[in-house]
């Protein structure tokens, strides 16, 4: 009867004996565990970041832009519209009973001076309401006023960075700056708000969109957005904005994006990215798990005088058979560890250079990593460690 004690010793000392070959079997594994968990941590990470990007600025959103299109549901732009989205439209939405906000986007690239500074920034014409939609407080002064839609003043609002570089040394609110050319009165700075996929809000100035549509030489806006009150059902607000299209337009020539939709599609694309490197991470678990049957087919052949011996002073089958499960085991949970150790090391590295790339390891998926290099090294084992128990303990010593 095999203690134990003598069962963990035997797979042990096997292991130490090899350590070169050890080393490099369980080098394998932790190879492909630390790539599996780095770049599904990664994947992770950004669904999380793409999540808080959405929702921050609001779940009961709804992106209306010009042209019917069937595109995952996003619109692609203009293309294919037959008439643009118009002032008149915005104020429309304004009227049916679910709305709280509409915002008229668009925007453009125009030069920016304010005294002897001048600089190129991108020109967002929008509504008094894009604070309360988007979740962008001013920081100074107060945003646009309700004004006329068709003519309103020439007022602006600048983006946190773009006010710091314009007026470095005094407060913007009350000065006068021009915007293309044209005259504007600041009465306001936003909060600073950081970059959303890419779009800088702080390097922005914020004009009436009536008069970004003269500034631009535009027949109709970019984008209009809704907001609707919490607790309607989004897929009726949906269909009787469509329904209102339908009815200004005589077709159904718009594209509506909600904010679900948003989500559904980025996170669509964003589990096949992770699919696809976690795929790449499990080759180099599949040439781990070869190294172990390369390895254990050896240490057979190369024990058979050990094996006879065991079987000649009793040792059964299944004791040898767990005795070589074991050490396959045993290497690749200690490549498992290596892996995670090398994963969580490298994530450390990847914050440090790359602060603003999200890395999110579930610490469910480090126990599942793991518990697959475990699984691995028991399907690797299982054929040289079958092979171990049934040789015949007399050919075995005699082959010794």
């Amino acid at each position: 009867m095999m203690r134990g004690r003598d069962f963990i010793r035997l797979t042990t000392s096997s292991l130490g004996a090899h350590r070169l070959r050890s080393f490099l079997t369980l080098l394998g594994i932790a190879v492909g565990i630390a790539s599996v968990v780095m770049l599904t941590s990664i994947g992770e990470g950004l669904q999380r970041y793409v999540v808080k990007e959405f929702t921050q600025f609001g779940a009961t959103l709804i992106a209306i832009n010009p042209g019917k299109t069937k595109t995952f549901g996003v619109a692609m732009g203009v293309f294919g519209s037959e008439r643009p989205l118009s002032l008149d439209d915005a104020e429309a939405l304004r009227r049916l009973p679910f709305v709280e906000r509409v915002i008229a986007g668009l925007q453009g690239n125009a030069e920016i001076k304010a005294g002897r500074r001048a600089r190129r920034a991108i020109v967002y014409g929008t509504s008094p309401g894009l604070p309360e939609a988007f979740n962008m407080p001013v920081l100074h002064g107060r945003f646009l006023p309700p004004d006329n839609p068709h003519s309103p003043r020439a007022l602006a609002v600048l983006g946190h960075k773009l006010a710091s570089e314009l007026f470095p040394e005094r407060n913007p609110v009350g000065q006068r700056i021009r915007v293309g050319g044209e005259r504007y009165r600041v009465i306001g700075v936003m909060a600073r708000k950081g970059q959303v996929f890419g779009f800088d809000l702080d390097d922005t100035v914020y004009i009436p969109a009536a008069r970004a549509l003269s500034l631009f030489n535009r027949d109709g806006l970019m984008e209009i957005d809704v907001q609707y009150r919490e607790g309607e059902n989004e897929q009726e607000v949906v269909e009787a904005i469509r329904r209102l299209f339908v009815q200004r337009h005589g077709r159904d020539d718009v594209t509506l994006t909600t904010q679900q939709q948003m989500l559904e599609v980025m996170g669509s694309v964003l589990d096949v990215i992770t699919v696809a490197v976690a795929a790449i991470g499990a080759i180099s678990l599949l040439v781990g798990a070869i190294g172990i049957v390369t390895i254990m087919t050896i240490a057979v052949a190369e024990r058979s005088g050990e094996i006879g011996l065991l079987r000649a002073l009793g040792a059964r089958q299944g004791q040898i058979l767990s005795l070589f499960l074991g050490e396959a085991m045993a290497l690749s949970a200690l490549g498992g560890l290596l892996g995670l150790g090398l994963a969580f090391a490298g994530a450390q590295l990847l914050r440090l250079a790359l602060p603003d790339l999200p890395v999110q390891t579930p610490v469910p998926f480090v126990l599942l990593a793991e518990a697959s290099a475990l699984l691995i090294g028991l399907l690797a084992g299982v054929a040289p460690a079958r092979h171990a128990a049934r040789l015949d303990p007399i050919q075995a010593l005699r082959d010794e």
